[in-house]
């Protein structure tokens, strides 16, 4: 089995290696000097089971970077390619509207993909961060309903009792507001979502955490984009950590120790062991 990374995942291809002892592939994707983009394989890769991780999130370039490079795979001979995407992105519009495209999100993408999809849930990598924190049987609670799915996973694994919480939440015309908080929280809250982008959401969240006397938010998010700075307003409203992945690579812009990233290596080595069972090691 052979690993190839496009550039952005080095430093996760890497620990990937390290926990799997998984063969490092080389690989290259350059442009042409019309800007087109072209892949290059350094490594061989015919009869070989391979595997891409890649990414389908902005900038663009990386999509087509990382279907070239399949595509390159596949025509010098691999025996089986499989894509590992640690950020699914375009999944941000996933509701069916007249005239507008339509994205897709983790629970839709295996009605639409036509090969075999296997999503990955964080939920045991953010219980054992909540083991370590002197909480108190914490509250957890989903921005709105459509999290609820996940927030119970990071319950059920951390082994809290307390219900979850959970907001109604509507888009305004002024951004997102969250109304009816349904369900009991205490003094302590952690907050999980899918993705901190420009914090719109979370912001809006803990103001109503606030409005319900919760004094403590922790943030628990999947993919951590940290685009802009809004998102910094979650230090005034109780937010004493945020926690992420490093799905995406961080931005360097952060500055604070109390955003800790976490690594979804294990996650991804956890499905390369069975993989490496039933082909090549």
């Amino acid at each position: 089995m052979i690993l190839f990374a496009l550039s952005p995942h080095a430093s996760l291809a890497q620990a990937l290696h390290d926990l799997t002892g998984v063969e490092r592939g080389r690989c290259a994707v350059s442009r042409f000097s019309n800007q087109e983009l072209y892949a290059t394989l350094e490594t061989d890769p015919a009869g070989r089971a391979c595997l891409v991780l890649g990414a389908v999130a902005p900038p663009d370039e990386h999509l087509l970077a990382t279907l070239l490079l399949v595509h390159t795979l596949k025509k010098e001979g691999a025996r089986t390619v499989t894509v590992l995407l640690p950020y699914l992105g375009y999944a941000r519009h996933d509701k069916a509207e007249p005239r507008r495209s339509r994205a897709t999100d983790s629970s839709l993408a295996h009605q639409l993909f036509p090969i075999p999809v296997r999503s990955l849930s964080p939920a045991e990598l953010f219980a054992r961060e909540l083991a370590t924190l002197p909480l108190a049987e914490p509250a957890i609670v989903a921005p709105d309903a459509g999290a609820l799915e996940r927030c119970d996973a990071v319950r059920r694994a951390a082994g809290i009792r307390r219900p979850l919480a959970h907001f109604t939440k509507e888009r305004t015309p002024e951004g997102i507001k969250h109304s009816v908080l349904h369900g009991a929280v205490g003094r302590q809250a952690v907050l999980v979502d899918d993705i901190l982008d420009t914090g719109g959401t979370l912001v809006s969240a803990c103001e109503g955490l606030r409005r319900a006397g919760v004094e403590e938010i922790i943030v628990m998010a999947t993919h951590g984009l940290f685009t802009g700075r809004a998102w910094e307003r979650l230090w005034s409203l109780g937010v004493t950590r945020i926690y992420c992945t490093d799905t995406t690579p961080p931005p360097g812009h952060l500055g604070s120790a109390a955003v800790v990233v976490l690594s979804v290596a294990p996650l991804l080595a956890g499905c390369l062991k069975p993989a490496a069972k039933d082909g090549e090691p």
